[in-house]
């Protein structure tokens, strides 16, 4: 079996996790920017004018859960959770590999689901967020961010195990030592 082939094809998908990653922190950056922008801009039209904007918070908050479910895909791809960190160093290799195992997996079922069951809802979202008179933002803006969340996640499976082993062995050899 040719095992040249399957590393470039794993290498292709690497490249496009990590520019799918890319992206997404810097979505995360301008949405966050955006979000930070509207709510200094009501705080200040509050400060000189005295009175308050009527859309800035509620448009702020629009950015909440895609700031939030996108944020989830890049500490996945970074093998990032705190409470984690004191098993990663106290518990012994295999118990690790399992772990990982078991937690691409949970991932992978989670991503999933994110996927199938946010594709409908996103298709019956039909509301529409009252902003202002002027605003009106549809519930499609805050409903895509499932399914696409769930699709990234998707997307980073492609590293696999290597997602956390290659930090975690580290840790282990570490902790070994």
């Amino acid at each position: 079996m040719n095992t040249g082939s399957g590393e470039g094809v794993l290498a292709a998908c690497r490249r496009v996790s990590d520019g799918v990653n890319h992206l997404v922190l810097v979505v995360c950056v301008i949405m966050i920017t955006v979000m930070f922008t509207i709510s200094v801009a009501g705080i200040a039209h509050q400060a000189f004018a005295g009175s308050a904007l009527s859309w800035s918070n509620s448009l702020a908050r629009l950015f909440v859960p895609w700031i939030a479910m996108l944020s989830l895909t890049v500490a996945f791809k970074r093998g990032e959770h705190i409470a984690m960190g004191m098993l990663v160093t106290r518990a012994p290799a295999l118990v690790l590999r399992l772990a990982q195992g078991l937690g691409l997996i949970v991932v992978a079922l989670f991503g999933f689901l994110l996927f199938w069951f946010g594709i409908p809802y996103f298709l019956d979202s039909t509301q529409l967020f009252m902003i202002s008179d002027s605003w009106q933002i549809s519930h499609h803006w805050v409903a895509v961010a499932v399914p696409l969340s769930g699709l990234i996640l998707c997307v980073h499976l492609v590293d696999g195990v290597a997602l956390l082993g290659d930090d975690m062995s580290a840790v282990t050899e570490e902790a070994a030592s």
